[in-house]
C-alpha cells in the first residue's frame, strides 16, 4: 500500500500566514500539520508517498527532504494550479501504478489516527472505503449517504439540500480501480475535478464503497479559530519534559515542554505549554493551551490559548489570547499602563505591532 498527500492548496482563509508559508506547514503543537500527518502514515506500515505540491513545493520539500527524517520514501508530484482532489490522483497516477493506496488531505488533522479507516480497507475488500463523521451544517463539505451496511450509495459534493449529516472527512482508501473512474468524470461547474464525482461513479457502476465511522477529533485546518482549537487539543496529550532550564523563581504548573537551550526566567508558565528550542521567556505569563516556536523572545509577556512562530518577540504586552504571532513578528509596547483588557492579534511573518495603552 502507499499513501497520497494533496498538499497543493493556497489556503486563503488563513492569510496573512499563508501569504508566506504553505498552510500545510502551520505548526500546531509545535509540529507542522504535514509532519502530524507523515507520521499517521508510518504508523500504517506504509512506507511510500507521494505529496501533490503547488507553488509552496520547495518551502515543503526543504522542510520534508526525501522523508527519511519519517522512515518514508517521498516523492514530490507538482500541481501546477489547484484543479480538484481528483486531479491529484492524475498526477499522481505513474507514482501509484496499481497499489492499494490512502489518500489524505494535506491540511486535516486527525490525532487519533486512521489506523481502523485503514484496517476496514483491508479487511473488508471494498473498492473505496471513505472516513466519516457528523456534522452540524453537511452544506460545507462532501457529503455521504449509507445503507444499512454501511454501504455508500450516493455522495454529493457541498449539498444544498443534504440528506443526512455524514461529512467526507479528507481521509480515503482505494483500490486501483479508483483511476478508471478519475478518467471517466469531467470537470465540475467550478472547473475541477471532484473526488466526489469519482466516488459516485464508482457507486453507479455497481462497485463496493464502504464507509468507516471516525469517532476521532477532526479538523480541517481551514481558519485560524481552527488552528487554535487544534493545537488546544493536542496539547491536551502533550508529555512535559525539560530539555531547556527554569530558574527558581518560576512556577511550572500542568504539562510543560521546554525545548533544548530555551530558558524560563521568573515566569509563571501553566500548561498544556510546549516551548520550542532557543527561546527565552522572562519576567512573563504564558498558557495554558499555548505554543511558543524556536529561537522566541517573551519579555513582560502574557500570552495564552495562542500559537506564537518561530524567532518572534513579544515584549510590555500582556493579556493576548486567541493570537497567533507569525514567524519574526513583532509585538511590543508602545508606552501606556496596562488595562487587563485582552487582545486578539493575528500577526503575519515579519510585520511588527506596537500597542499603545493608557
Amino acid at each position: 500500500m502507499k499513501a497520497l498527500v494533496l498538499a497543493g492548496g493556497t489556503g486563503t482563509r488563513l492569510r496573512p500566514f499563508s501569504h508566506t508559508m504553505p498552510k500545510q506547514l502551520i505548526p500546531i503543537a509545535n509540529k507542522p500539520v504535514l509532519a502530524h500527518i507523515l507520521e499517521d502514515i508510518r504508523a500504517q506500515g506504509i512506507t511510500d508517498v507521494g505529496i501533490v505540491v503547488g507553488g509552496y513545493a520547495r518551502d515543503i520539500a526543504a522542510k520534508l527532504g526525501d522523508g527519511s527524517a519519517f522512515d518514508l520514501r517521498i516523492t514530490y508530484l507538482h500541481q501546477d494550479a489547484p484543479r480538484g482532489l481528483a486531479h491529484g490522483l492524475v498526477i499522481a497516477r505513474e507514482f501509484l501504478g496499481e497499489a492499494d493506496f490512502v489518500m489524505y488531505l494535506g491540511d486535516n488533522m486527525l490525532p487519533r489516527g486512521i489506523a481502523d479507516i485503514v484496517a476496514d480497507f483491508r479487511a473488508g475488500g471494498a473498492d473505496a472505503q471513505l472516513a466519516v463523521q457528523p456534522v452540524d451544517d453537511p452544506r460545507a463539505f462532501g457529503m455521504a449517504e449509507l445503507d444499512d451496511r454501511q454501504r455508500v450509495t450516493r455522495v454529493v459534493e457541498k449539498p444544498a439540500h443534504p440528506v443526512g449529516d455524514l461529512a467526507l472527512i479528507g481521509v480515503y482508501v482505494f483500490s486501483p480501480r479508483v483511476h478508471e473512474a478519475v478518467a471517466a468524470i469531467v470537470p465540475s461547474a467550478r472547473g475541477e475535478l471532484e473526488i466526489t464525482d469519482a466516488v459516485q461513479w464508482l457507486v453507479a457502476s455497481g462497485h463496493d464503497v464502504r464507509a468507516s465511522h471516525y469517532t476521532g477529533y477532526w479538523r480541517d485546518m481551514g481558519t485560524v479559530d481552527d488552528m487554535l482549537e487544534c493545537n488546544r487539543e493536542l496539547l491536551r496529550t502533550l508529555t512535559p519534559s525539560m530539555a531547556g532550564k527554569a530558574d527558581e523563581a518560576s512556577e511550572l504548573v500542568g504539562p510543560v515542554e521546554i525545548g533544548a537551550d530555551s530558558r524560563v526566567v521568573n515566569s509563571r508558565i501553566t500548561g498544556p505549554v510546549s516551548i520550542g528550542r532557543g527561546t527565552v521567556i522572562e519576567d512573563s505569563v504564558v498558557g495554558p493551551d499555548t505554543t511558543i516556536g524556536d529561537d522566541c523572545v517573551l519579555s513582560g509577556a502574557g500570552v495564552s490559548y495562542s500559537i506564537v512562530l518561530d524567532t518572534a518577540t513579544i515584549s510590555g504586552v500582556e493579556g493576548l489570547h486567541g493570537s497567533v504571532i507569525g514567524r519574526a513578528a513583532q509585538v511590543v509596547s508602545a508606552g501606556g499602563d496596562g488595562d487587563g483588557r485582552h487582545h486578539r492579534l493575528m500577526v503575519g511573518d515579519h510585520a511588527s505591532v506596537y500597542l499603545l495603552t493608557t
